[in-house]
C-alpha cells in the first residue's frame, strides 16, 4: 500500500473491478480480486497476506488460488527459509486468458455444429437447424 490516499483508492477500486469482471466470466469474485491485487502490486504475495489484505477467509483464498493456478494465471512459489507459499502472476497471463477464451468459444461452436449435424434434413425441425446455423455464422464472424 502507498502513503498516497489517492493511489490507495485507485488500487482498491481496481481490485474490486477485477473481482466483478471475473465474476461476470464465471469465476468467484475473490479470484478476480486476488488476480487484480497481483496485477496492481506487481509482486509475490504470501497466502496469509492475501486473506488479510483482501479481508476474506483463508478457505476462499485457497479455492480461488486453485482456480487461478488451474487456468495458468498465477504461479505458486516459495522463499528460502519461509514455510508459507507465495503467489505471483504467471508469465503472460493475458495471453493465457485469451487462449482459454478461444478454447471455450471453440468448444461452444463445436457443440452447436454437432447439434446442427444431428438434425436430419427432412426433419420438421429444419427451421431450428437454420436458426442455429445463422448463430454459428454470427459466432464465426465475431472479430
Amino acid at each position: 500500500m502507498s502513503n498516497d490516499p489517492s493511489i490507495d483508492a485507485i488500487r482498491s477500486d481496481f481490485i474490486e473491478k477485477t473481482g466483478l469482471i471475473s465474476q461476470s466470466e464465471g469465476l468467484p469474485r475473490i479470484a478476480g480480486r486476488i488476480f487484480g491485487m497481483l496485477i496492481f502490486d506487481g509482486q509475490a504475495v504470501a497466502f496469509a497476506d492475501l486473506a488479510t489484505k483482501l479481508e476474506v477467509s483463508r478457505a476462499s483464498v485457497s479455492s480461488s488460488i486453485r482456480l487461478l493456478e488451474e487456468r495458468g494465471l498465477i504461479k505458486r512459489m516459495t522463499k528460502s527459509g519461509d514455510r508459507q507459499d507465495y503467489f505471483r502472476l504467471a508469465t503472460d497471463p493475458y495471453a493465457t486468458m485469451l487462449q482459454g477464451l478461444q478454447k471455450r468459444t471453440q468448444a461452444n461452436r463445436d457443440e452447436i455444429a454437432e447439434t446442427i449435424q444431428s438434425l436430419h434434413p427432412s426433419s420438421n425441425r429444419r427451421p431450428v437447424a437454420n436458426s442455429l446455423a445463422t448463430k454459428e455464422i454470427e459466432m464465426v464472424s465475431i472479430p
